[in-house]
């Protein structure tokens, strides 16, 4: 049973890994038939030190795109072998710099010889492929330089848990998980106050009544947020009671939240979406800001906590 056809593109690490270690297995035999002797993982630095004179383990690694330790090993590795010396920099005392040994220097023609069969045996290998894999690699390392892989895979798992979402209107069977949600963050950072005790234990009176909206996020059966619309006036409402379970962090519901509370206030003929926040909760700001609100001032609040006001003109 073949593993790869199993997992798919899943396995595309390992599946790389699997043909690296295949050339790197033939490329052993290769480097011993020209008599080049050395370790087909010492060729990057090897490679380097033909071009430059001498240079310090930090700058062949930046060169290769290897990591300082290793760069620092294979040259060990290299300088026990005899093919490289290390000395101190003439700049800087403190800087060990890497430079071929004469013995290091007698492998170059040898080696000279060795990667223009190899560029040529890769080329017709290539070319015998329906697809240019050396550009495909260099096409793929472009894009991973621009959106890393776990960040795709991230935002894969993002766009997955965002289709388990369900916003739901408020009724008195949440009325609880409402309560709850609320609190949990406020007394994180500050005590309750008498306008969050009166929306809390009264939202019906409170907020619907008075022609207001609350919505609730539902992620795998369980109320994990909530985002409710107060009416201040027939075109003004305010974005009040933003809240987001721990647990529940990460996933986007305070986006999908802010998203739906927005669309309810275009079905109510709104003009403007007014809130009041603190700008210790950063995250909570900045998603604000990405939901289109610009910072305000001058209204007075209810809230002691209150140190920064923001619209949305809609």
């Amino acid at each position: 049973m073949d593993f790869y056809a199993l997992t798919g593109k899943m396995a595309l690490g390992s599946r790389l890994r699997r043909l690296a270690d295949t050339i790197t297995s033939e490329a052993t035999k290769v480097y011993e038939s020209y008599g080049v002797g050395i370790d087909p993982k010492w060729f990057p630095v090897f490679f380097m030190l033909t071009q430059k004179e001498q240079a310090s383990i930090s700058e062949i690694a930046s060169d290769i795109g290897h990591s300082h330790a290793s760069v620092s090993q294979i040259v060990k590795e290299m300088t026990k072998k005899g093919i490289t010396t290390t000395l101190k920099s003439v700049e800087d005392s403190r800087v060990n710099v890497v430079k071929l040994s004469e013995q290091g220097k007698k492998l170059q023609p040898l080696l000279a010889q060795q990667c223009q069969d190899v560029e040529q045996a890769v080329t017709e290998l290539l070319a015998e492929s329906e697809s240019d894999l050396w550009q495909a690699i260099e096409q793929t390392e472009l894009r991973l330089d621009e959106n890393n892989f776990y960040q795709r895979v991230r935002g894969e798992r993002k766009k997955r848990e965002k289709t388990l979402i369900k916003i739901i209107e408020y009724s008195d069977q949440y009325k609880d998980d409402f309560a709850e949600l609320n609190r949990q963050w406020i007394q994180k950072y500050w005590q309750l106050e008498q306008a969050d005790l009166d929306a809390l234990e009264s939202p019906k009176e409170y907020i619907l009544d008075k022609g207001g909206e609350i919505y609730l996020a539902c992620y795998q059966g369980e109320i994990v947020g909530s985002c409710a619309l107060l009416k201040m006036s027939d075109d003004v409402y305010e974005l009040a009671k933003m809240a987001v379970s721990d647990k529940a962090k990460g996933k986007g519901i305070g986006v999908i939240l802010g998203e739906r509370v927005i669309t309810a206030a275009y079905q109510l003929k709104a003009k403007k979406i007014y809130l009041e926040s603190n700008t210790r909760l950063e995250p909570a700001i900045n998603l604000y800001k990405k939901l289109g609100f610009k910072q305000i001032s001058g209204i007075s609040s209810p809230y002691e906590r209150c140190n920064i006001q923001m619209e949305l003109l809609l």
